[in-house]
């Protein structure tokens, strides 16, 4: 019963893309919406190859098309270490995530952030439970 909210959490964020992916078919505005035109000038594209795996200009990982695969131990503490680099920022951290990102996908980084491993060696569920923790950071929603 313990893993039950992550769980269901996992659930529902991994339900995102899917969501996002069906809402394109039923066509684009002919106006853009207020929060359409943020975005558009807020964020930068993610590409995404084939292989489900999205990658920002800057050539870091921001998403793989992977259920997340951690313990409710290791997202938490993933989610802890995502924490506790942006509060050595002090700032926002909503923008600081690709950083983040790109300072755990360095070859020579291992640590909670990602399960004691480097990154390539991490399973493509696991790649994307970091990302997942990452967010959940930046949207303050770990402890």
């Amino acid at each position: 019963m313990g893993n039950h909210p992550i769980a269901v959490a996992l659930c529902a964020v991994g339900l995102l893309p899917l969501a996002a992916c069906s809402s394109r078919h039923e066509g684009t505005p002919s106006t853009p919406t207020s929060s359409t035109t943020d975005q558009a000038e807020t964020a930068a594209p993610a590409q995404t190859p084939a292989d489900g795996i999205e990658v920002s200009p800057g050539g870091v990982t921001t998403g793989v098309q992977a259920t997340p695969d951690a313990t409710e131990s290791g997202y938490g503490q993933a989610c802890l270490a995502a924490k506790s680099w942006f509060d050595t920022r002090g700032t926002e951290p909503k923008p600081l995530v690709e950083e983040y990102l790109k300072s755990v996908q360095d070859p020579g980084y291992t640590g909670p952030g990602t399960f004691g491993k480097t990154w390539s060696v991490l399973t493509a569920g696991e790649q994307s439970a970091v990302i997942m923790a990452a967010n959940g950071a930046a949207d303050g929603q770990c402890g």
